[in-house]
């Protein structure tokens, strides 16, 4: 399968996931979750996919600042609604990396890993906050599209660079979208 060199420069999530370690899914329930996984989740890589896996990933290092975060053990209010805009997809990539659902997911083992109920929509928060369930600290992110385009462009050429590959005038916009001048 081939796909953009970039998606290797973005960071992969690491997580600790106690109902993986308990299912015998993963060991000491130790899970990476990278941009790949995630696009492949989406069907596609796009600023909303990137935005959403990039917010996540800067809420759970400022949360965990100990190690891996503990999916299944973070709430999640979003202030749009989930048919709004890109809301749904945001949700999704946020989901997918966190395991928290709204009152559809997974209801847990013997009153224990319940993951539904830790999302919401239509809060009162400016937009994403995240929530550690065991020591209530939080933390509210946001996503700027154009910052994000100009970050996602400077990997990409940093990347194209770095393979010494000659950009294209086809290339050569697609870097420079975003840019401000």
């Amino acid at each position: 399968m081939t796909y953009p060199d970039f998606f290797d420069a973005i960071p992969a999530i690491e997580l600790r996931d106690p109902l993986s370690a308990v299912l015998g899914t993963f060991a000491k329930g130790e899970v990476e979750i990278s941009y790949l996984e995630v696009v492949k989740g989406a069907g596609h890589s796009c600023p909303t996919v990137g935005g959403a896996y990039l917010m996540t990933y800067h809420a759970l290092k400022t949360l965990f600042p100990e190690g891996r975060a503990l999916r299944g053990s973070i709430d999640v209010k979003l202030a749009d609604d989930l048919e709004e805009g890109t809301t749904g997809v945001v949700a999704n990539v946020i989901s997918y990396i966190t395991g928290a659902t709204d009152k559809s997911g997974f209801k847990g083992l013997g009153g224990n890993f319940a993951r539904h109920s830790l999302m919401a929509y239509n809060q009162d928060v400016q937009n994403i906050r995240f929530t550690r369930v065991d020591t209530g600290d939080s933390v509210d992110v946001f996503m700027i599209q154009v910052q994000l385009l100009q970050a996602l462009n400077k990997v990409l050429l940093f990347k194209l660079s770095y393979k010494g590959k000659q950009l294209t005038n086809r290339n050569k916009n697609l870097v420079s979208y975003g840019k401000t001048e």
